[in-house]
């Protein structure tokens, strides 16, 4: 989790330090570098790490070359809302959706926990992108590089973790430790 924290991170920073086009081109290098350090210690790269990776590339090599900011500030809600496109996508068109494989190293849940989960993510990541458009262009540049950190990440902390006790409260008798 920290690896996918840095770049973030970064961002912030060196957009302190200078502007949002220095810290975009910073994001497209960590990104990739992020690539190449999982590949280089025979990390898995996850479906997340590259669509994440191109769209930051598409939206990033947009906000350079057209110098306008607009662009990079599209990418969390893209990213988000593609998410909660692919949760429901696998749920009703696949075997077993996404949240039913990741839930699957843990335990083995009932099919209506599997779909308030997959219904309680989507909603929360189109809202998610919902918030950041909302306050991309409603707040100014300064405000929404702090959001994109503190606001997007936080609030998905703080949903990921009732997520968990939700799951927790639905955990099979016998596999509780």
């Amino acid at each position: 989790m920290l690896t996918d924290l840095l770049p973030v991170i970064a961002f912030v920073v060196i957009y302190q330090l200078y502007d949002i086009y220095i810290a975009t081109a910073a994001l497209m290098v960590l990104l990739i570098a992020q690539i190449a350090f999982f590949k280089l210690t025979g990390k898995p790269v996850e479906k997340m790490h590259w669509i994440t990776l191109w769209l930051v590339l598409f939206f990033g090599t947009l906000t350079l070359v057209l110098h306008d900011p607009v662009f990079i500030m599209w990418k969390p809600t893209v990213i988000n809302w593609a998410f909660a496109a692919a949760l429901l996508f696998s749920h009703w068109f696949m075997k077993r959706g996404l949240i039913a494989r990741m839930l699957d190293a843990v335990a083995s849940f009932p099919e209506l926990i599997i779909q308030r989960l997959t219904y309680a993510w989507t909603f929360f990541l189109i809202s998610l992108g919902a918030l950041n458009l909302y306050v991309a262009f409603n707040f100014d540049e300064a405000t929404w590089v702090n959001f994109k950190l503190f606001g997007l990440m936080g609030l998905t902390l703080v949903f990921a973790l009732g997520q968990g006790l939700y799951l927790a409260r639905h955990m099979p008798e016998n596999q509780q430790s």
